[in-house]
């Protein structure tokens, strides 16, 4: 462990790097230094890759409290935001802007995510999931179900509700494994953003000419209108093309690996016919799993008390709901999967107004998933065996590159 300055000004020993290595033989768990960390104390600092000292934020109960506090902002510009300088830029979206500007933004794309639209949109989800699985049983296995089928299902709906052309999936797909690349230099990511943000500009500007009943076209008549411009209309078709396929796709797929690893679980959820079952079991899944790993980051406005501690005004944030959707004060016996839980109270989407835009299809396209892929294949199994899965570990989504099955 290096010596390093603090955002204060003075020198600091002994800070722990985040993010933090996972154990060996856990993938499913928390670091273990986060769970150290969390029995230690509700906050701490750590060192991020730029040598920066912001607070680590652990507890459930503080967590919520401070995504949902006004004096804590999510914008990305601010002077002690915990990222590097170099990729200090809200070119990403509405997410990482505060409001007025972020509600603007967020506003116009609110509509198709509501729970009754998202809740029209499940039969054709389910006939997405049912056509998917037709084709990886007409062949034989063993199949890697990310790519036969994981990665297509929510790729295939932002497709269809975004207006963009599914045959362009590689071409997507590509670049967004690019920008969330952590191994990956600011250039790559850049480039990568680059080459997303310029498709999505010339879409735009196609719907202009050409609307059709998408959401790229209701984004291009506001541009017409003069109520949003061409590249911020770009800019949120870039974030809702990512966060539309990434995430789900990868819940799908290492949800699917921890049921393998839990067959009464597996069981109770084939056997199932209630839909209130499948729904608390996407939500214990999300509790359990919570695959976003980076981190939310903040930073602090004014000077704020968190359970006798200050915090400064000036001073990073680093939110990692993994250990908080681990708190035992929040999730009694907290690393068990346990399908019958409670567990909608989880922090996997956020919390406060900057909380997951898309959570209600994100949840509809899981319940599809989970309510039918095990039933209409009883027997399916990993083909490898879990040591040789190879896990995101270098991502700031997490999940698994490939996942073997057969059936």
């Amino acid at each position: 462990m290096t010596e390093t300055m603090s955002s204060a000004g003075g020198r600091t020993s002994g800070i722990p790097e985040f993010p933090m290595p996972r154990a060996a033989g856990c993938p499913f768990d928390p670091p273990p230094a986060l769970r150290e960390q969390q029995k230690a104390g509700p906050l701490t600092r750590v060192r991020l890759w730029d040598g920066s000292t912001p607070w680590l934020v652990t507890r459930y109960a503080d967590q919520r409290a401070l995504m949902a506090d006004p004096r804590v902002s999510a914008d990305i510009t601010r002077p002690g935001y915990p990222s590097p300088a170099a990729s200090r830029s809200n070119s990403i979206g509405f997410i990482l802007m505060d409001d007025p500007e972020h509600a603007r933004l967020r506003r116009m794309v609110t509509a198709p995510f509501t729970i009754k639209r998202v809740e029209a949109l499940r039969p054709r989800v389910q006939r997405i999931v049912d056509d998917l699985i037709d084709g990886m049983l007409a062949g034989s296995g063993p199949v890697d179900l990310v790519e036969e089928f994981a990665l297509p299902v929510p790729s295939l709906v932002i497709c269809e509700l975004l207006g963009v052309p599914y045959a362009d999936h590689e071409f997507f797909q590509d670049n967004s494994k690019k920008i969330i690349n952590r191994d990956a230099t600011t250039e790559e990511r850049g480039a990568a953003h680059g080459r997303l943000l310029d498709y999505l500009d010339a879409l735009v500007a196609q719907k202009r000419a050409r609307p059709a009943d998408d959401l790229l076209s209701r984004l291009a008549e506001r541009v017409t209108a003069g109520e949003l411009s061409q590249v911020e209309a770009a800019r949120i078709g870039v974030l809702l093309l990512i966060a539309g396929h990434e995430t789900t796709a990868n819940m799908i797929a290492l949800g699917t690996l921890a049921l393998f690893q839990h067959p009464e679980e597996l069981a109770a959820l084939r056997e199932t016919e209630d839909p209130k079952l499948v729904a608390g079991a996407v939500e214990e899944l999300l509790r359990y799993l919570h695959i976003t790993h980076s981190g939310r980051r903040r930073v602090a406005l004014e000077d704020i008390e968190v359970a006798g501690q200050v915090i400064r005004a000036g001073e990073g944030l680093v939110i990692p709901n993994d250990i908080g959707n681990r708190d035992p004060d929040a999730f009694p016996d907290p690393d068990r999967l346990d399908l019958h839980r409670d567990a909608r109270h989880h922090v996997a989407f956020g919390f406060g107004v900057h909380q997951c835009l898309g959570q209600p299809l994100a949840r509809m396209e899981l319940q599809v998933v989970y309510a039918t892929l095990y039933r209409r294949v009883p027997t399916l199994r990993l083909a490898a065996a879990l040591e040789d899965i190879p896990f995101k570990h270098d991502g700031s989504v997490y999940g698994v590159y490939e996942l073997p099955v057969t059936w």
